[in-house]
């Protein structure tokens, strides 16, 4: 081989590989553009959330009577304001669902076995 051919490999390996430099920095410059865009938009969302202070104070009460209570009802902080919220009244918010959708649960299921005609579990039964 010439001395000539191996000056052209290397300009040619040289070449591709500083290529592959710019394409792969072009393309984490675009990344990192979009990153930025995304996190201002989610700022711009964080600051326009409503103050969970009307919430904290008990405004959103769920009836004593309501036989099946949503998430959204019985949830006294707005959603999307969770990270602001106290421990104590997200714990209780996150029993009092859980437990209405237990009760759901159990009249849905006395009222399918009432319907057919089967027999009542004891633990079904309201003693109340």
């Amino acid at each position: 081989m010439p001395w000539w051919s191996w000056i052209l490999i290397w300009v040619a390996l040289v070449s591709l590989s500083l290529l592959f430099f710019v394409v792969m920095g072009v393309r984490l410059f675009r990344q990192f553009m979009a990153t930025v865009k995304e996190l201002g938009e989610a700022g711009d969302k964080l600051t326009s959330l409503p103050v969970p202070a009307a919430a904290s104070a008990g405004a959103a009460v769920a009836a004593p009577g309501s036989a099946v209570v949503g998430v959204a009802q019985s949830v006294g902080v707005a959603p999307g304001t969770a990270p602001f919220a106290s421990p104590h009244q997200l714990r209780h918010d996150y029993h009092a669902s859980k437990e209405a959708r237990r009760e759901a649960r159990r009249q849905r299921r006395v009222r399918r076995k009432a319907e057919r005609g089967q027999p009542q579990s004891l633990r079904d039964i309201e003693f109340r």
